[in-house]
């Protein structure tokens, strides 16, 4: 959209009425009130409604612009939208920039220039504010998220062309959320099962988890919204790798008959059960594991003052080289040792399983009501299979 170069009367939302809690989110109702905002850029809060429907808002009042600012919350997780006026997206610290400027003069001006697409950024990948975060309550054994991937400012085709007056009949969008992060996830998982047809769903998702990107492109930990080092219930696994994960050299793979014992042991009635697998189950006559137990590409773990260690086992299957050794490295989280049995696991052929036990300790050293973490990882000369560990020290 072409829009004037020229400086324009900057005006903040929230000024233009203290009584009016709204305006500041520029709902439509509190700018339809006042005709102080037409031919002037417009500072909106987000949050409330829709980012496009403030833009309308703002437009509808006689607005010529919008610029966009942040909460805390979402801090440096900026979009960039099919608006329906010209609009930025500011962080929550230059929105404070922005908004302290007004307030220190009479006459604030301001313009929107596009200077291109900035590609390159070696912060990337970043988890965004919007970013769902663990842990699981409903299944604290289990952890999550489990993976990263590709969910913001993402360009593609879009069925329609977008009523955002740029003279254009191009369909495409941008676009950002799980509805973006998904379907790049389940892209992935269908072209390794077009590689590996023989693998399960479980072996596939481990393939993905166990092979995922812990840094960024500066090989620096991955960062969240405010570019602090995330922790594991922002980024579970890592960020996804598809090439990694099309050769993996372990998986830990999980039938379904493996999650009966699971379900059962999170107290599912009967039929909830047998709707998952669609047949008659009774937990009374099956066995039942904690939800630790299961043959997951992770742990999660939670310590009470009840409960000082916890120990699972964990069966692999040889996907890589047949004849191949692994070694295990360790990074303990802090307050917690790891134990691993056996250390070393030797496979003669593809498809062979073996198994091995982890022993969680809290130690006396531990703090309290803080989340820790680390990883465990098998080492060959050509692989490396990584597990996270998340632990709640309650």
């Amino acid at each position: 959209m072409d829009f004037s170069s020229a400086f324009l009367p900057l005006v903040y939302a929230g000024m233009l009425n203290s009584s009016d809690l709204y305006a500041q989110y520029c709902f439509p109702e509190s700018l339809n009130k006042t005709n102080v905002i037409k031919g002037k850029i417009v500072v909106c809060e987000s949050g409330g409604i829709e980012r496009i429907a403030k833009g309308q808002a703002v437009k509808d009042a006689g607005g010529a612009a919008m610029i966009l600012v942040n909460s805390e919350r979402y801090g440096n997780t900026t979009v960039a939208e099919a608006h329906v006026l010209p609009a930025t997206h500011l962080s929550y610290a230059d929105g404070l920039k922005v908004k302290a400027y007004i307030n220190s003069t009479l006459n604030p001006v301001a313009k929107i220039l596009f200077k291109g697409t900035l590609i390159g950024d070696d912060r990337a990948p970043v988890v965004a504010g919007f970013s769902s975060r663990g842990p699981n309550f409903a299944s604290r054994g289990i952890l999550k998220p489990d993976i990263l991937g590709p969910g913001v400012n993402i360009l593609a085709a879009w069925p329609v062309s977008l009523e955002n007056s740029t003279n254009t009949k191009s369909t495409f969008n941008m676009i950002s959320g799980t509805s973006m992060s998904c379907p790049h996830l389940s892209g992935i998982a269908a072209l390794l099962k077009s590689s590996h047809p023989d693998w399960s769903p479980a072996a596939i998702k481990s393939a993905i988890m166990t092979t995922a990107d812990v840094v960024n492109l500066a090989k620096q930990p991955i960062e969240d919204e405010k570019f602090l080092p995330a922790n594991i219930f922002a980024t579970g696994s890592g960020h996804v790798n598809p090439s990694r994960a099309n050769d993996p050299g372990l998986v830990y793979n999980i039938q379904p008959e493996d999650y009966i014992p699971y379900l059962c042991g999170l107290n599912y009635t009967n039929r909830q059960v047998g709707s998952f697998l669609q047949r008659i189950v009774n937990c009374s006559t099956e066995s039942s594991i904690p939800d630790g137990q299961l043959n997951y590409p992770a742990f999660a773990i939670t310590f009470t003052v009840l409960s000082n260690s916890q120990t699972y086992t964990r069966t692999v299957t040889n996907v890589g080289e047949a004849k191949s050794s692994y070694s295990v490295e360790i990074v303990r989280p802090p307050g917690v040792d790891v134990r691993v049995e056996p250390t070393t696991l030797n496979f003669s052929e593809l498809n062979q399983k073996m198994m091995y036990r982890v022993t969680f300790n809290r130690l006396a050293s531990s703090g309290n009501n803080t989340v820790v973490q680390g990883f465990l990882k098998w080492d060959s000369d050509r692989y490396s299979v990584r597990s996270p560990i998340a632990v709640i020290l309650s």
